[in-house]
């Protein structure tokens, strides 16, 4: 009964880190070098953009749409363009109409860019990467996400702490 329970709460401790490193990866801003080849304004609601088959059921709000395409691959990426303002993940960003009119200079100018977001792309779920700020790419090395690998670092130094106190928990009563 003591293994089980052991290997219980080693299960536990893996799927618990395994969300703090997923929570991490979302929430923590990456860096992608790309080109702005168009964008797109669209009147969403709770439901999705406003269309025919899903007409405005409540409060509805302009979501401003980027897309991308890196010069090495041929699938294209779209931006979310939207204002967290003050809510959750807290990066205060209030100027995404300007960003909107940056990226359009940018598509028309044809120029590679550097641009800083945060979440997934989950194509299932319509969901979108939000943008945070571009800025024009230089020959110098790409910026580097540092606080996700400084969190990264200390959650695996958490789970391995973990790991050896479950062990030495269970060991040191047999």
């Amino acid at each position: 009964m003591r293994k089980i329970i052991k290997y219980f709460l080693f299960i536990v401790v893996i799927l618990f880190h395994t969300v703090l490193f997923a929570g991490i990866h979302f929430i923590f801003p990456h860096y992608d070098t790309t080109y702005i080849t168009g964008v797109e304004v669209k009147r969403v609601d709770k439901d999705g953009p406003i269309t025919k088959a899903n007409p405005a059921d409540g409060p509805t709000r302009d979501v401003y749409y980027i897309y991308t395409k890196k010069a090495d691959e041929e699938k294209p990426m779209v931006y979310r363009n939207e204002d967290t303002r003050w809510g959750f993940p807290f990066y205060f960003k209030f100027g995404s109409a300007d960003l909107q009119a940056k990226a359009s200079n940018f598509a028309g100018n044809k120029q590679m860019v550097e641009v800083k977001y945060y979440g997934w792309r989950l194509v299932i779920f319509d969901e979108y990467r939000n943008m945070i700020s571009m800025k024009e790419a230089t020959e110098a090395s790409p910026s580097m996400p540092i606080l996700s690998y400084i969190f990264y670092v200390l959650g695996l130094i958490t789970l391995f702490f973990s790991i050896q106190f479950i062990r030495g928990w269970f060991d040191s009563e047999a």
